[in-house]
């Protein structure tokens, strides 16, 4: 059995505290460098709320407009432990408002609060609210697409992909509301957060310390538990691609270079090798997945604006409006 010590040493520190690390590991991450942060845009509507969680809220940067707007959401990165809706790219925003395109940003429960399927039933029913809220935000509700980096990338993908959350004989409202949307984009996303999977994908025995707090991973044994290997599996995008699922955008901004055998999670969980793990998949469904790496630009850094215009500019195709060739 692969993951002797090296797992073990992980998850019997997070273990140790399990409240307490994990505030601790929270206040680290939110202190991290957001490479997705540009210059602060003031939203239009600040902390709309979609639940009784502080977190349970997204920013809206609308479009003035007579005719109701698509949307962009943005869901943010940090491990599912750390990050915030504040951290949004103002080039981004720029460049869907001059195509008539508004923008949210949401956040989410962390999983100090709470394990997987939390972080992704939260943007759920965020995305559910905006639709509920269509007209009063003038957003057409058939033209939603979602985008995010790592943990967000990952929501992303698994709303893409994943069967309608709607119930349509709910007595709420907002539960009625559809949860499918008309494409996705994914910068530096996880296809899969099976740790199984990622450790045969990358020949290692580590497993990132984000995903033992995500699932409450408390030693190797978890691995074969066949109550968490159903959450494995269950917050794995690639596991719910099927035949008439929507278009995906991949942007891996790590270089796309051989890890060495055993590598840790940090060297591993932004790969560029989650992407064609997924495409393999989805070719022979017949979606639509483009795939992005760092040695198809100039430079990798993900806020280059050429970068930024490629993700938008295919949104905006599926959206159905022509990109304007300059900004």
């Amino acid at each position: 059995m692969k993951g002797r010590l090296p797992i073990l040493v992980v998850t019997v520190v997070l273990a140790a505290s399990a409240s307490g690390r994990n505030i601790q590991q929270n206040q680290r991450a939110e202190n991290r460098p957001n490479p997705q942060r540009g210059q602060r845009v003031k939203p239009t509507h600040a902390d709309e709320k979609y639940g009784e969680h502080e977190k349970q809220a997204f920013d809206l940067y609308l479009v003035d407009n007579e005719e109701p707007t698509p949307l962009f959401i943005w869901i943010h990165g940090g491990g599912f432990r750390g990050g915030d809706k504040r951290g949004v790219n103002a080039y981004m925003l720029k460049r869907f408002a001059e195509h008539g395109v508004s923008f949210a940003s949401m956040n989410y429960r962390l999983s100090d609060v709470g394990p997987y399927p939390m972080q992704m039933l939260d943007s759920a029913r965020g995305l559910q609210t905006i639709r509920h809220r269509a007209k009063r935000y003038n957003i057409d509700p058939k033209r939603i697409a979602c985008g995010g980096s790592s943990a967000g990338a990952g929501i992303s993908m698994w709303l893409l992909y994943h069967d309608d959350l709607a119930d349509k004989t709910s007595d709420d409202p907002v539960t009625r509301q559809s949860t499918r949307i008309s494409c996705a984009v994914s910068i530096a996303g996880q296809t899969s957060y099976d740790p199984r999977v990622i450790r045969t994908l990358f020949n290692t025995d580590q497993v990132h310390e984000a995903l033992v707090t995500l699932y409450r991973m408390r030693d190797a044994k978890d691995l074969h538990r066949p109550a968490l290997i159903k959450l494995f599996e269950d917050a794995s995008a690639i596991n719910h691609a099927t035949r008439d699922d929507p278009p995906l955008y991949l942007y891996y901004p790590q270089a796309n270079e051989p890890l060495p055998v055993n590598s840790t999670g940090k060297q591993h969980i932004h790969h560029p090798k989650f992407g064609p793990f997924l495409r393999a998949k989805t070719d022979k469904l017949g979606l639509e997945t483009v795939l992005k790496l760092r040695e198809d630009y100039e430079t990798g850094n993900r806020n280059d604006p050429a970068i930024v215009r490629d993700q938008v500019d295919w949104v905006l195709k599926h959206f159905d409006i022509e990109a304007k060739k300059t900004d």
